[in-house]
């Protein structure tokens, strides 16, 4: 999925009581759910590229919200095309250049819900008459914004639904001789959102949970009207934010049915495939008075994640993994499933042990970043170990330090506590560990330094080189 945040998912300890996902939390109960995986770099161009090649951010050269002509050596589909599996990718890659197939056979491209040489909106053109300017985005809500409202379409004229519709159809069709691999990438929650008019009168009717904000947050006067719909700093009038978080929960419940669908149309097959969901990053939804991705904070940047193995390999169910998991695992994880050999570019790790019972973890520590995208001071590192997250701005040096395991969704800034330099020296250790190296120059001398380079595309980026960094 696109923008689904970690605690969207029924399963998860986090979750609002509201949200039903029970075709999600069926899955994922029956086989690994991993609490705390994240989107090393959370927003949609860098983590695909980390999901496509099993790298960390930093290492395939994109550490942030902007396209680059890239050509790696290898990539998850390239793998399993090269030996022999039919591979198939039906939705949005979000990746340079549009319509690079990036090892895959067959591609069934749609990006977003309007715009040229999009298979989904020729879908509604052809085949339901649509005969609307961006028949998609006819409802007139921002695809970046806050603004909630049940969607002008059916839900069967919807990109979820279609993105079903095609995964379906390519199971009824594919060569039965050989594997395959079909990888389905739906576009919500990503907004506008904009669900299915039953889904959002679902939820509307319902009690919400009220935004979290910490004594951290950015502060505002109060709500107020005449507001950017873009806004990612925002404090939304309690309506407003209402319809947004009914919207984006009707989002999230209506691609659960439609896995319900999938499910039910390919039962016998789906139980002898490796399952493997997970989310490009999250959604601030209004907490701490933010909204959109980029930032390091939960509601951004961990996402759902889990796995099952096929029900021949007899492998234990309601396995939880609470050590810190990343979009760069996904790769190593379904190539060594295959029995293919992972390939030394890649950074992540695989968790087919974890997955057998094995191991509690893959590592200890998993770093994330992202470059300033909404304003170029909203630069940021950050790492987890799974109880605790240290965050790090890296043009202003603002730091935060939160205990994850009893303030999971950081209200409390441990970094503001008298005494807290002493807690936070060891993690500027660490992250000078990762960055010293760097071609930004942001370490000197053991010591991070704020205010270096820190942009979207690495310094010296070259579309076909894997660089030596995590």
């Amino acid at each position: 999925t696109d923008q689904q945040r970690g605690d969207c998912l029924g399963l998860d300890p986090r979750s609002p009581a509201v949200l039903q996902t029970p075709n999600l939390d069926y899955i994922a109960r029956s086989g690994l759910h991993c609490t705390q995986a994240y989107a090393e770099c959370p927003s949609c161009i860098p983590a695909r590229r980390s999901l496509m090649t099993g790298t960390a951010p930093a290492a395939n050269g994109v550490v942030g919200f902007q396209s680059a002509e890239w050509n790696p050596a290898h990539t998850l589909a390239g793998a399993l095309s090269a030996a022999g599996y039919q591979t198939e990718m039906i939705g949005k890659m979000h990746l340079h250049p549009p319509r690079k197939r990036f090892g895959f056979d067959h591609v069934q491209l749609a990006d977003a819900t309007r715009g040229r040489d999009n298979d989904y909106v020729e879908w509604l053109q052809k085949h339901h008459g649509r005969t609307e300017v961006d028949p998609g985005m006819a409802h007139g809500a921002s695809s970046n914004g806050w603004i909630g409202r049940p969607h002008h379409l059916p839900e069967e004229q919807m990109h979820s639904f279609w993105c079903i519709d095609r995964a379906m159809g390519f199971l009824k069709k594919r060569d039965p001789s050989t594997p395959f691999f079909l990888n389905i990438s739906f576009i919500d929650p990503h907004p506008p959102l904009t669900p299915p008019a039953l889904y959002y009168q679902r939820y509307i009717r319902r009690e919400l949970p009220e935004p979290v904000v910490g004594d951290w947050a950015p502060t505002f006067d109060g709500p107020q009207k005449g507001l950017n719909p873009d806004a990612s700093e925002i404090h939304l009038p309690a309506e407003d934010l209402r319809c947004a978080r009914a919207a984006y929960y009707g989002m999230v419940n209506f691609i659960d049915d439609q896995i319900g669908r999938l499910c039910q149309h390919a039962r016998g097959l789906l139980d002898e495939c490796l399952i493997l969901f997970v989310s490009d990053h999250g959604e601030m939804l209004g907490d701490h008075h933010l909204f959109r991705k980029t930032w390091p904070y939960e509601a951004s940047a961990r996402i759902p994640f889990f796995a099952r193995a096929p029900n021949s390999w007899g492998l234990p169910s309601e396995q939880v993994c609470q050590r810190p998991v990343g979009l760069q695992d996904a790769m190593p994880t379904i190539l060594e499933a295959a029995g293919i050999e992972v390939p030394a570019t890649c950074t992540g790790k695989s968790l087919l042990p974890v997955l057998r019972g094995e191991a509690d973890g893959v590592r200890d520590i998993l770093h994330g970043e992202h470059a300033g995208c909404y304003a170029y001071e909203h630069g940021n590192h950050f790492l987890v170990d799974g109880r605790s997250k240290y965050v790090w701005y890296s043009q202003t040096g603002l730091e935060h330090l939160f205990n994850l395991e009893n303030d999971p969704q950081e209200e409390c800034d441990l970094a503001l506590a008298d005494g807290a330099e002493a807690e936070l020296q060891p993690w500027r250790k660490q992250l000078v560990e990762i960055l010293e190296d760097r071609p930004e120059g942001c370490v000197e001398s053991g010591t991070l330094i704020a205010g270096r380079s820190h942009r979207p595309i690495m310094p010296g980026y070259d579309p076909e080189q894997t660089f030596p960094f995590s």
